[in-house]
């Protein structure tokens, strides 16, 4: 379909599930599409409300596409609140473009001519109805899947991170751009509990990598106590080896949680002591034969010496979102020895 836009002639892009990378999931909604981090169909089977509502946020969801158009729009469902979405031109920040609460499109344009690979990161802390692009109208465009190895992040909304800038500033993402990832994110503010329908999702998906950041929520909320916490993570991880027997494996404890390092919550637990159980359940299933399953203390990602950018005492601002991608690659790939393992 062609259509005049000021003085830019353009046509509408019909979009598949196939043209979205970083979701579990993406559910057909009337004339637009919608990315999910769990399977839509088995929404049921993830309470309360799909994961406390976060698995229906985009995450690190992106389309993603080759293009040789000077401008594209975004045409979505009526956002429900003020959300950014990042694009990409070959792996190059473009600029972030923002939809107030009740929008329906968003733009960009004067891009640099020429064929190129585009990437709109879409928000990490919101669901999208997406319905269609815009390109020129003599442009042409293909969907291009990302073959880069997978890599699965698990973790809370430290994980999410909502206080990022946009989309590509979460610390997943960078890490992602990085080390050259397909990444996608579980990040599940306020709800990485060790569900086991969570590990059996994870079982199903393809990837090279698997990284579970576990703890922060679990002291938050009280969910598990010292008499069931070793034995959740014992059995999250068997499921997950059950289709992903060599799979590295990165299990993180929480990166340094101020006055809750210490301070005991309502069961008796605090960050210190759950690091050393998450790291004796490690290094008992490392006895056990699993050669491809690694620890590694958040605080050796972000210290004490990181506490000013906590400005909540828990969640890093952007800046420290910003260290932690950065730090991915040094401080937890290259530490463990995982790159060799992951098939390039």
């Amino acid at each position: 379909m062609e259509k005049k836009k000021g003085r830019l002639s353009v046509k509408r892009l019909q979009l598949s599930e196939e043209w979205f990378e970083g979701a579990v999931s993406v559910e057909k909604r009337g004339d637009g599409w919608k990315p999910w981090r769990l399977p839509y169909q088995d929404f049921d089977l993830f309470p309360p409300n799909g994961i406390g509502n976060h698995g229906e946020f985009c995450g690190a969801a992106r389309i993603r596409f080759q293009t040789n158009t000077t401008s594209i729009v975004l045409h979505c469902s009526a956002v429900q609140s003020d959300v950014k979405i990042d694009c990409m031109s070959n792996g190059q920040w473009i600029g972030t473009g923002s939809i107030a609460k009740g929008g329906k499109a968003v733009s960009w344009s004067n891009l640099l001519s020429g064929d190129k690979l585009i990437e709109l990161w879409l928000p990490q802390r919101a669901a999208m109805i997406i319905s269609h692009l815009e390109i020129d109208d003599e442009a042409t465009a293909e969907l291009v899947p990302d073959h880069r190895p997978k890599w699965i992040a698990y973790g809370s909304s430290i994980t999410l991170c909502s206080d990022a800038d946009s989309p590509t500033k979460t610390w997943p993402s960078i890490a992602a751009h990085r080390a050259d990832f397909n990444v996608t994110s579980l990040g599940y503010g306020g709800n990485c509990h060790l569900e086991p329908m969570v590990a059996l999702m994870i079982r199903e998906l393809p990837a090279e990598l698997i990284t579970l950041c576990l703890g922060i929520n679990i002291y938050g909320a009280n969910s598990l106590g010292p008499r069931t916490f070793k034995a959740a993570i014992i059995g999250f991880l068997r499921i997950i080896r059950e289709k992903h027997a060599e799979t590295p494996i990165i299990v993180c404890s929480p990166i340094y949680a101020v006055e809750r390092e210490w301070k005991e919550n309502l069961v008796g637990f605090n960050i210190i002591r759950m690091r050393e159980e998450i790291a004796e359940v490690v290094e008992m299933l490392q006895r056990r034969g699993d050669q491809h399953l690694y620890y590694r203390s958040g605080k050796d990602w972000f210290g004490e010496e990181d506490a000013y950018l906590l400005p909540d005492n828990l969640h890093p601002n952007s800046e420290g979102y910003r260290l932690m991608g950065e730090r991915f690659e040094s401080r937890i790939l290259q530490s463990v020895g995982v790159r060799t393992k992951i098939k390039q």
